[in-house]
This record gives C-alpha cells, sequence and structure tokens, in this order.
C-alpha cells in the first residue's frame, strides 16, 4: 500500500523523531508552546469558513472581550479543547478513543456556533452528502445514512484504538492517515466533522507517546491537495494518497517549527541588544514568555513570573519603553499588550521567510533550522 509514499513517509517518521528527541533532549519549552495550539486553532476553523486571527484570538483569551466576534469564539473553543483533551490522550493512549470522546470533541468544538442545528455532540439524522452544489444528485461522496453513522463510527474508534496485529503492521503515519480519512467519510455529524477530523491527528501523536504537531497550517496552505487525497482514499481506496500527504504535511510542520524556533531566538539577541536587563528581573524574565504570550496582561505575566502585580507592571513599562511591547487599547484600566515583533514571526503565512528587524533571518539562523 505505501510503496508510492514509502520514502516520504520515512522521512515524515524521520522528523517526528527529530522532534521527540529535541524535547526529550533539551526540554524545548516552544514544542509545547501555546501558539502552536492557537494557530491551529486558527487554520482548521478556517478551513471551514469560520475566519478569526491569531492576533483576535489570543486577544479573545486575555481580555475575556465581550465583544469578541462568533468567529473568534468558536476558534477560542477549538483551542480549549486541545487544552483539554491532549493531556487525556498522553495519560491513557489510545485507549482514549471512543464514541463518547468524539461526541465531546464536537461538542466543544461547536457549541458556540449559534447557527449550529443539531444539539452539538449528537449524531446527525440527516442525509449528507459531499460535494454537487447542494443537489446530491451531483454529489461527489455520499457518507453512510444516519441509521449506520453510529455501527460506522464504531468502528472508527475501534481502529483508533490499534489493538491487536494493527500495532504490528501498521505505523502512526499510516494510522493518522486512515483513520482521519475513516473519520470524515463517516461523516457522523451535520457539521464540524473537519474540524473534529483534524483534532483527531494531534490527538492520535499524543496517544502514541510523541510530541504532537499541529498539520492544520499546513492544510490550509495546501487544502487542494488535502480534499483530492481524502478523495483518492475515500472513493478508490487509494490509501497511499492520504499516507503520502500527510508526511508531507509532518515534513512541511517540522521545517516550519524549526524556522519559527531559530527566528524567535534571534529576536530574543534583539531584544537583549534594546538595554541593559538586571540579572534574574522581571524584564529579563518576560523575554521567555513572550513567545508563548504574545499579547498578554500585566495581571497574566505576574502570574506566569510569580511576582507582583506592580513588579509586573514595572517590567512592562520596561518593555514598552524599548520597542519589545506596545499597548494596544489606548485605555488606562483593563490594558493588554502586544511582542508585535514576535507575532508577525508566529503568525506568519505558512511556508513564508520570518522577518526580523533589520531584515529576514540570516543564514547563520537558518542553519540552526
Amino acid at each position: 500500500m505505501l510503496a508510492p509514499v514509502l520514502a516520504r513517509s520515512e522521512a515524515a517518521n524521520r522528523a517526528l523523531a527529530r522532534v521527540d528527541t529535541l524535547a526529550a533532549e533539551f526540554n524545548d519549552p516552544y514544542l509545547f508552546s501555546r501558539v502552536l495550539t492557537r494557530r491551529e486553532a486558527v487554520s482548521s476553523s478556517g478551513i471551514e469558513g469560520t475566519h478569526s486571527t491569531l492576533d483576535e484570538l489570543l486577544s479573545v483569551e486575555e481580555t475575556e472581550d465581550a465583544e469578541a466576534t462568533e468567529a473568534a469564539i468558536q476558534v477560542k473553543d477549538y483551542a480549549l479543547a486541545l487544552d483539554a483533551f491532549l493531556p487525556l490522550a498522553r495519560e491513557q493512549g489510545p485507549a482514549v478513543f471512543t464514541v463518547d470522546l468524539l461526541r465531546e470533541l464536537h461538542r466543544a468544538v461547536m457549541r458556540g456556533d449559534a447557527a449550529y442545528r443539531d444539539e452539538p455532540g449528537d449524531l446527525r439524522q440527516i442525509v449528507a452528502w459531499i460535494g454537487g452544489g447542494g443537489d446530491i444528485a451531483y454529489s461527489t461522496y455520499n457518507p453512510p445514512p444516519p441509521a449506520l453513522v453510529p455501527e460506522c463510527l464504531a468502528q472508527t474508534v475501534e481502529y483508533l484504538r490499534c489493538r491487536g496485529m494493527q500495532t504490528q503492521t501498521q505505523g502512526l503515519l499510516t494510522r493518522m492517515a486512515i483513520g482521519h480519512a475513516h473519520f470524515e467519510a463517516v461523516h457522523p455529524f451535520r457539521d464540524g466533522n473537519g474540524r473534529v477530523g483534524r483534532l483527531l491527528l494531534p490527538l492520535m501523536m499524543a496517544a502514541d507517546g510523541h510530541v504532537p504537531l499541529y498539520l492544520s497550517p499546513y492544510i490550509e496552505a495546501h487544502k487542494a491537495g488535502y480534499y483530492a487525497a481524502l478523495k483518492e482514499a475515500q472513493q478508490r481506496l487509494e490509501w497511499h494518497a492520504v499516507v503520502g500527504y500527510l508526511a508531507d504535511a509532518v515534513l512541511g510542520t517540522v521545517d516550519e517549527l524549526m524556522i519559527t524556533r531559530a527566528a524567535l531566538a534571534e529576536l530574543r539577541r534583539v531584544w537583549l541588544g534594546r538595554r541593559r536587563f538586571r540579572s534574574a528581573s522581571a524584564a529579563l524574565r518576560a523575554l521567555d514568555v513572550l513567545p508563548h504570550y504574545p499579547v498578554i496582561t500585566v495581571k497574566r505575566l505576574a502570574t506566569i513570573l510569580g511576582v507582583t502585580f506592580e513588579a509586573a507592571s514595572t517590567a512592562v513599562d520596561q518593555l514598552v519603553a524599548s520597542g519589545i511591547l506596545e499597548e494596544r487599547t489606548g485605555h488606562r484600566r483593563n490594558r493588554h499588550f502586544a511582542a508585535v515583533e514576535a507575532l508577525r514571526i508566529i503568525n506568519r503565512p505558512f511556508g513564508a521567510e520570518p522577518a526580523l528587524p533589520g531584515g529576514l533571518i540570516g543564514d547563520d539562523q537558518a542553519d540552526a533550522r
């Protein structure tokens, strides 16, 4: 089955091992950064037409903005689902996958969608079809009828649990590809299947003991290939197409991760050159926080650093004076601050070179990828 994409699959497995090694040997905090899950949430939702931005999402999380758009609320729900369910996957392994879990995932990502016509988490009771411009006569794929959805979903869950000979014959990448394609083929909910299906990818990695990678930014940038690969798998049982696509997604995501790490490390060196920071000061320590919280409040910084509100406020004032942070609200209270240069690196289009103060990432940093 994998012969046409074997080299790509093996390269992706090496990339996964590289990330695991970095996590284990160097305890690299960026590999577990919350901004990765937030960017995943923005991209996965965007694929389905729910458009927000990373900047907006981070701002909503910091300020609990009552005027947040419905799209931002839905994207936030997706990010919170990752926060809630990834630890369960790490703890329970493949046994975490149950029909109830899938329904909980759907409930988590769809609860903020006021236009959703079913109860979030309920299996669909209507006939569904893919493509055709609203006319089933011209559909490109027809998922199982409602009466068969519970049985088909139970079979998908059994596959995700990875028991028996499957553990000996299929690697993680193959299981991710087939499991994702199976779930999307069942199409168990009226809407939101794409988001739930993409949530399964980092959950499967975590359940298998790997550092989870977030593939939706790659998928969003290569959307036509994603749908084509699913079509080949679901209509023609050409499983190598979706395995090859996910292999490319893993490779591309790891490359992007390494480039971003290097760029943020270089940005920290730039920041250190802007003022003399007192050793162990809150302002100096804040430089390690900002890549994970590029939009932040004084209260949040005080909590993370374990210092008083006054000490955090002094640190923020110093960082603003150094051009590292800028205040966003214009208010005297409930202010939030942004590390714009870090945001520019983290939130750049997938595959674009990161822009640093004074120019693009240099060759010496590129070598560190």
